[in-house]
């Protein structure tokens, strides 16, 4: 058996007043999420949790993401997050904390046979 790619889902997060990268992070990963119902992993008779999710998220600052919130959003399957330097932020007038936004992509694996159902 190979893991295989079987979708993509984007979203973009953002934290409007806080700039917690965490919060905005997690707000991406939740907007991917609700843009799908995955339902692949039956039509290869396994449980959703054997899927594998890789999550990438792009914020202006990395350091920052607590990737153990963001793994917490997935509702099954393992996670992997890699967290890196993107997204944008966008400072207030009076220089306090602005607006911080996340891009999340998530891409879901399966351990199906070479070729495709057995």
């Amino acid at each position: 058996m190979a893991l295989k790619s079987m979708v993509m889902e984007f979203g973009s997060g953002v934290d409007i007043r806080g700039g917690d990268c965490t919060k905005a992070a997690v707000r991406a990963v939740e907007a991917a999420l609700r843009h799908n119902s995955i339902t692949f992993a039956q039509a290869f008779d396994q449980p959703r949790e054997a899927m594998v999710i890789r999550v990438a998220i792009g914020v202006p600052r990395p350091d920052e993401v607590d990737t153990g919130k963001v793994a917490g959003v997935l509702p099954y399957g393992s996670a992997e997050v890699r967290v890196e330097e993107g997204g944008m932020e966008i400072a207030r007038d009076d220089g306090g904390v602005g607006t911080t936004l996340a891009n999340a992509a998530l891409t879901v694996y399966l351990d199906v046979p070479e070729g495709g159902m057995a």
